[in-house]
């Protein structure tokens, strides 16, 4: 399996070297050169494995030979071991063929130790066969820091250093990434917002001289495929507990980054019969505005209940506009570098074969608070902000009652109290046990202003080795 930039001009490289690589050398963001494709008959006989057999079915053609089957298994074994429910991800009926995909049950609550818990693994692993060792550098816009914290604090080749957006995470989220103890853990709250975070990231990565040619810098965000990669599984596990793939279904993604659609993308076509993907945004609705109508332009970012999403830079989408234009990386590079100038569309062919498979919903603070609320009414189920917002969005988007509709629930409302207490709910959703004292461990992280040098001098003074 070979990778390739989508913006045509950097060199094709294995899956060890994507892993450690992030950014590609021309700043696209890597793809596989080809995808494999499952048969009906191969994903049925997938039925009833558990979900560490599911993942190396669906993910073992990515790594091929670069990890030996035996080393990837136990990999995945001690990955999902970690997970607070034994189906890993659960599925929980709202309405008839209407389910949320708890993704939540994480060490970190979030669906970002799905593919975090797992990259952690996969670091070290490559770093340790290459006597190397790496700075890994990310930025988080909430849930992205304390997993991949979480997922990589024990690697010992590794320093992490997350940026997030100052004041402008909810109080759980900052705790579960600077309560976490460890010499090899720097937290950075930079005051700005997370798009500012996400272009120091990639500025980084696109020069990294500032580390003195001592040591490589390593991704955690959505942009390092191993995470696009792992997501992929969970949308093959849900249809297969619904009927799959002997019916279709239909999905509703909570989504800033693109990363976890664009996983449901893929899985699409590697086999999985998918009819219908529903792009699910807040208030900062870049994504719903191109997909609703052809228009890509950025406007001011607002902060919201479900700060996750509060992304105005979608990273991941270039990898769909890579497919979008037959895979011509001069053209994305193009079409990139004129959105930079200001509001851009694409020809209206390729526009409307995207609509065959997405549609999209922007969804305010209020209508989040109501779908919230009417949910608990309905089910006594309490939904996240983010997940109210797939819910809603599904709800509205929706084509065919007939077709399983399966909003993806991407963390756990203890997360966001603030929201439910918004939501006119006198009920306060708790931590779980391993959580429970969250609200009394010592908190490390470090104030920076809005300037990448400032950031970039910081990381070159405590990483382990300066």
């Amino acid at each position: 399996m070979r990778y390739i930039s989508t913006r045509g001009e950097a060199p094709a490289l294995g899956f060890e070297d994507v892993l450690l690589t992030g950014l590609a050398t021309d700043g696209g963001l890597y793809v596989p050169e080809s995808l494999p494709h499952f048969s009906l008959e191969e994903i049925r006989s997938w039925r009833g494995l558990s979900y560490s057999e599911l993942a190396f079915k669906v993910m073992y053609p990515f790594v091929d030979d670069a990890i030996p089957e035996v080393d990837f298994r136990q990999m995945l074994e001690e990955t999902y071991d970690v997970f607070a429910h034994k189906a890993i991800a659960p599925l929980v009926q709202l309405d008839v063929n209407e389910w949320v995909l708890e993704l939540f049950r994480g060490p970190t609550l979030a669906f970002k130790d799905f593919a975090l818990q797992l990259l952690g693994r996969l670091l070290d692993y490559v770093l340790e066969k290459r006597g190397e060792h790496a700075v890994i550098m990310g930025a988080t816009s909430g849930d992205t820091g304390s997993a991949a914290i979480e997922g990589c604090r024990r690697c010992e080749h590794v320093d992490i250093f997350i940026l997030h957006p100052h004041e402008r995470v909810s109080e759980v989220q900052r705790r579960q990434m600077t309560t976490v103890p460890g010499d090899n853990i720097h937290n950075i709250a930079v005051k700005g917002n997370f798009d500012d975070c996400q272009r120091m990231v990639k500025a980084s990565f696109g020069d990294q001289s500032f580390m003195g040619g001592k040591v490589r810098l390593a991704a955690v965000n959505s942009i390092n495929w191993a995470r696009i990669m792992a997501q992929i599984v969970y949308y093959f596990q849900a249809s297969l507990s619904l009927g799959g793939p002997d019916r279709s279904m239909a999905f509703s993604v909570p989504t800033g980054n693109f990363g976890d659609i664009f996983a449901g993308y893929l899985a699409k076509k590697m086999g999985l019969p998918i009819s219908q993907l529903v792009i699910a945004t807040n208030r900062n609705d870049i994504l719903h505005r191109f997909m609703s109508g052809n228009r890509y332009e950025q406007h001011q970012l607002e902060h919201t209940l479900s700060p996750s999403m509060d992304i105005m830079v979608s990273s991941n989408f270039e990898r769909l506009l890579f497919d979008m234009h037959g895979r011509d990386g001069a053209a994305v590079k193009l079409l990139l570098e004129n959105a930079a100038k200001g509001p851009v569309s694409i020809e209206d062919y390729r526009w409307r074969h995207a609509r065959k498979l997405f549609d999209s919903e922007s969804v305010d603070d209020k209508t989040t608070c109501e779908t919230i609320r009417q949910v608990y009414d309905d089910n006594e189920y309490l939904l996240d902000p983010h997940t109210a917002i797939g819910v809603r969005a599904a709800r509205t988007c929706r084509r065919d009652s007939s077709v399983p509709m399966i909003t993806l629930g991407t963390a756990h409302p203890a997360k966001f109290p603030d929201a439910i207490a918004a939501a006119g709910l006198s009920v306060r959703p708790e931590l779980p046990p391993h959580m429970a004292d969250l609200f009394e461990r010592e908190e490390r992280y470090t104030v920076l202003e809005n300037n990448l040098t400032a950031v970039q001098d910081f990381m070159a003074k405590h990483w382990k080795y300066a």
